[in-house]
C-alpha cells in the first residue's frame, strides 16, 4: 500500500528544507516588501512575512521546492549521471528546468507574480543574488528560482489583496489612497 503523506507533514519539510539551505522568511519577506512597497506605502514587513507563510501552505509551492532543493542536494553530492551532474551543478545557462518549474509555480497568482518572477530571475534582488553565487560546493541552481517564485507569488498576493481592500473602502477613502 501507498503510504500517503500528510499536508502538515509537506508543509513542515517544505519550511525546513528552506532553512537547511540558510533561507529564512525574513529573507524572503525582505524581497516582498522591496517589490510592493513603491504600491503600497503602508506595507509592513509582517504582512510580507505573513504572505510568505501563506504562500508556502500551497501544496504547489511546497512539491516545487522540495523537488528542486532534492536535485541542488544531489547534485551537491555528485550523484545524478552525467551530462545532468553537470549542467545543474554549473548552473548552466541554457538549462530552463529551474525557472520551468519556479514559474510553473507562480502560475496560480497571476499575471503579476510570472512578471515578478521574471524581474526577480533577471535581477537577483537579495537572498536571490547570495543563492546564485557559485561559493563555496554549494549548488542552487533550483532554489535561487524557487525562492523567487515564492517571493513574486507573496508579492502578487499583496497586490491583490490592497486592491480588494481599496474597492470595499468609500469612495472619499478610496480617493485619498490612490493620491498618496
Amino acid at each position: 500500500m501507498v503510504k500517503r503523506v500528510h499536508s502538515r507533514d509537506v508543509t513542515k519539510a517544505a519550511k525546513e528544507c528552506l532553512t537547511d539551505r540558510g533561507v529564512t522568511i525574513l529573507d524572503i519577506a525582505e524581497i516582498v516588501m522591496q517589490m510592493q512597497s513603491p504600491y503600497n506605502s503602508k506595507l509592513t514587513m509582517e504582512e510580507c512575512v505573513d504572505s510568505v507563510e501563506k504562500v508556502l501552505l500551497k501544496r504547489e509551492i511546497q512539491h516545487a521546492l522540495l523537488v528542486g532543493v532534492e536535485l541542488d542536494r544531489l547534485a551537491e553530492q555528485k550523484k545524478l549521471s552525467e551530462p545532468l551532474q553537470s549542467i545543474i551543478e554549473a548552473d548552466e545557462g541554457l538549462f530552463g528546468v529551474d525557472e520551468t518549474i519556479a514559474l510553473g509555480a507562480s502560475l496560480g497568482y497571476g499575471s503579476i507574480a510570472v512578471t515578478t518572477f521574471g524581474h526577480l530571475d533577471k535581477n537577483k534582488i537579495g537572498i536571490i543574488d547570495k543563492l546564485d553565487t557559485k561559493i563555496g560546493g554549494s549548488v542552487h541552481t533550483f532554489l535561487d528560482d524557487m525562492v523567487a517564485s515564492i517571493a513574486a507569488n507573496a508579492s502578487s498576493r499583496l497586490a491583490h489583496r490592497l486592491r480588494d481592500i481599496q474597492e470595499n473602502l468609500p469612495a472619499e477613502e478610496r480617493r485619498i489612497i490612490e493620491d498618496e
